[in-house]
Order: structure tokens, then C-alpha cells, then sequence
């Protein structure tokens, strides 16, 4: 490793010796500030330098995210060939311009110079020259402190070796699980903001499983892998977490994505300032649903006894209702009754008897039912 990174760490050590020497004028040389405030310094020249590759992830993320859809559809479609699966996914790539390993570049670009601060900070603990780092300067890189704890130190360090610094195990135990739950928590704030503001909620597709599984897995990777790092290495993470937050958030700001919340935010924003051109179908419409909006008119307000008086007219009606509704039913159904009476006495049947259908009785010829009254005279 050495071997292959030596030229990275003659770099990265003359950037650091460049920083300290400019620092030294303000801080104590052997001060924690001016080391600290180097490595600070060191990272914010990587992420300057990064700015084009990170405008490649920001434009490479937007793709996949556009082209999930087809993908999935590929994927469904040529679910038992995997190699033409490959061909059509390279195919679609190659037509849309989107190369899935960009959003890896910021990360990949900057790993060799995580590395040599690593092995940088690692000789220093070592008592050991780096790169232009001479016997003196290492002297002083090792007296420095930040909040009570060693630069080279780590939080698995023993006792002995925090002592042998000038440091007690105490205080670098609590700097190091400090600096690693804000690097955990800064991790997680910038892939949240990711996921709750610049991504499109009405699409959803598996690289919004995969962010939202990834905004979990990774604060909980520097978790575990923090103990294991310098507390100088813990101060270079922490820091370009930050600037990572920070320049998400101005790029999320300035140019999110169609269809997310921050794009809503941004066009009411421009919508407000009279910037924002919209088309003529689409002012047209929102004023139709304004008009329709101001011209509906809302219920008046009742008393309680005005609800209990217009419950009651409403019961007595639907009560009247429902008996006329009843008579009306019950005069269709007598006609048929009484039709099919007499078609059964047409076909021969025997005459119902006691009814009132005016029928005669064959032996006494008279009418069957009630008789009238005789007359008072005729008795």
C-alpha cells in the first residue's frame, strides 16, 4: 500500500504542512487548531476540486431515477434471458447518456485521499516521518490536541498509549463518540433530505427502496467502522459530510427534480417573484377553479332548535310519503286480485263463497253477502 500511494502521501502531507504553516501565524503551531484547522482545510480543497464530478452524480442520480420505469419494464420482459437483459439495459443506457457508475465518482475520486490522510495520520501515531513530514513537524503533530484528545489516537487505543500522548483515556473516548454520532447523524440528514425532498413521490420505482435502505445502512457503517479511525480522520469525515449536506442542499434548492417537493417549492418561489412563465391553458384553468371556488356558497348556520324543527317537518314528510306510497300500492294490487277472481270463474271453477263479487247462488237465486233491510211496512 505504501508503495502504490507513496506519491498520495508526499500530496497529501505538503497540502497539510502548507495549511499549518499559514494557520501557525493565527494558532500556537503545536496547537490542535492548527492542525485541525489544516485537515478542515484539506478537505474543502478535495470537495472544490470534486464540483464537476459531483455535478455528474447530481445528473447521473436524475437519470436512473427517470429511467426506472424502463428498466423494470426490461427486467419483466426478458426476466428468463439475463444476457439479453444486459444487452437492452447497456442499449438503454447508451441511447439516454446515463452512466450508472457517476453517482459513485464523488466517492470513488476521493477514497485515495481518505486513505493516505489514514496511513498519514497512522505514521504520525507511529512516531514515524510521512512524506515532508520531518522529525519536527511530527513532534508537533503529535503534541496537538482537539478538545483534550491526540490527533492520532482512536477510540480502541489503550490507556498506556493515550497516556504516553498526554491525553487520558476519558476524553478521547468522549471526542471520538461525539465526532461519530454527528458524522452517523450527518450521513443520515443529507441522504433524509435526499429521499423527502428531491426525489419524485409519484413514481415508485426500486432505486427509491434502495436510497431509502441506504439512508439506515450507511450512519450505521460509520458507526462501526468510526472506532477504527483517528480522530484527525474523524475530523476530515465529519467535515466533508458537512460540506456534502450543505452542497446538497444548495443544488436541491437551486435545481431539483421534476415532480419532488422541492420543485413545488421552487416554482411557487418564482411564482411568487412574477419570474415564472406558465401557459395559457394552465392560467386558465386555475382561474376556472378559482371562480368556482369564490362563487359556492356555504350552508347557513343553524340553531339547535331550527336543526330539531327541520328534522321533524323532514320526518313528517317522508312519514306522509311513505303512506301514499302504501295506498298507492295497495289500490294496484286490488284490481289484480280481483281480476284473477274472475278468470277463475270464467274457466269453470267453483264461485268463491261469501265473497262480495255479486255472484248468485244456484239454489235460492239470491244474492249471497249481506241483505237489505226490509221495509217496515212489509213486514
Amino acid at each position: 500500500m505504501d508503495t502504490i500511494l507513496g506519491p498520495l502521501y508526499d500530496v497529501v502531507s505538503w497540502i497539510i504542512v502548507q495549511f499549518h504553516s499559514f494557520y501557525s501565524l493565527i494558532f500556537d503551531r503545536n496547537s490542535g487548531w492548527a492542525w485541525g484547522l489544516s485537515i478542515v482545510s484539506l478537505v474543502v480543497l478535495i470537495r472544490i476540486c470534486l464540483i464537476p464530478l459531483f455535478v455528474k452524480q447530481i445528473k447521473s442520480t436524475r437519470n436512473m431515477q427517470a429511467l426506472q420505469p424502463k428498466m423494470k419494464a426490461i427486467q419483466e420482459r426478458y426476466k428468463s434471458d439475463k444476457q439479453r437483459q444486459s444487452e437492452e439495459m447497456m442499449k438503454l443506457y447508451k441511447e439516454t447518456g446515463t452512466n450508472p457508475l457517476s453517482s459513485c465518482l464523488p466517492i470513488l475520486a476521493q477514497s485515495p485521499f481518505f486513505i493516505s490522510l489514514y496511513q498519514v495520520l497512522n505514521h504520525i501515531a507511529n512516531n514515524r516521518t510521512v512524506g515532508v513530514i520531518d522529525q519536527s513537524l511530527l513532534d508537533s503533530a503529535r503534541n496537538a490536541h482537539i478538545f483534550g484528545a491526540p490527533l492520532s489516537v482512536k477510540f480502541m487505543d489503550s490507556a498506556s498509549k493515550v497516556e504516553s500522548l498526554g491525553a487520558s483515556l476519558t476524553d478521547v473516548r468522549i471526542v471520538t463518540i461525539t465526532m461519530i454520532v454527528l458524522m452517523s447523524a450527518s450521513q443520515f440528514f443529507t441522504q433524509r433530505q435526499l429521499m423527502t425532498k428531491n426525489v419524485d413521490l409519484t413514481v415508485k420505482t426500486p432505486f427509491m427502496q434502495q436510497q431509502k435502505m441506504l439512508m439506515y445502512v450507511f450512519p450505521i457503517m460509520f458507526a462501526v467502522f468510526g472506532i477504527n479511525f483517528p480522530v484527525g480522520v474523524l475530523v476530515y469525515w465529519l467535515t466533508t459530510n458537512v460540506w456534502t449536506l450543505g452542497q446538497q442542499m444548495f443544488v436541491i434548492r437551486r435545481n431539483p427534480t421534476p415532480g419532488s417537493v422541492a420543485y413545488k417549492a421552487r416554482q411557487e418561489r418564482l411564482r411568487a417573484k412574477g419570474k415564472l412563465k406558465e401557459e395559457p391553458a394552465e392560467v386558465a384553468a386555475k382561474k376556472a377553479v378559482e371562480t368556482a371556488r369564490a362563487n359556492r356558497q356555504q350552508p347557513k348556520r343553524q340553531t339547535k332548535s331550527q336543526r330539531t324543527t327541520a328534522g321533524g317537518h323532514g320526518h313528517s314528510r317522508a312519514t306522509a310519503q311513505s303512506a301514499s306510497a302504501a295506498k298507492l300500492d295497495k289500490s294496484d294490487q286490488e284490481p289484480t286480485q280481483q281480476s284473477a277472481a274472475e278468470k277463475k270463474g270464467s274457466q269453470g271453477g267453483k264461485p268463491a263463497g261469501g265473497s262480495a263479487s255479486g255472484s248468485r247462488n244456484t239454489k235460492s237465486g239470491q244474492r249471497k253477502g249481506q241483505q237489505r233491510p226490509k221495509h217496515p211496512s212489509k213486514k
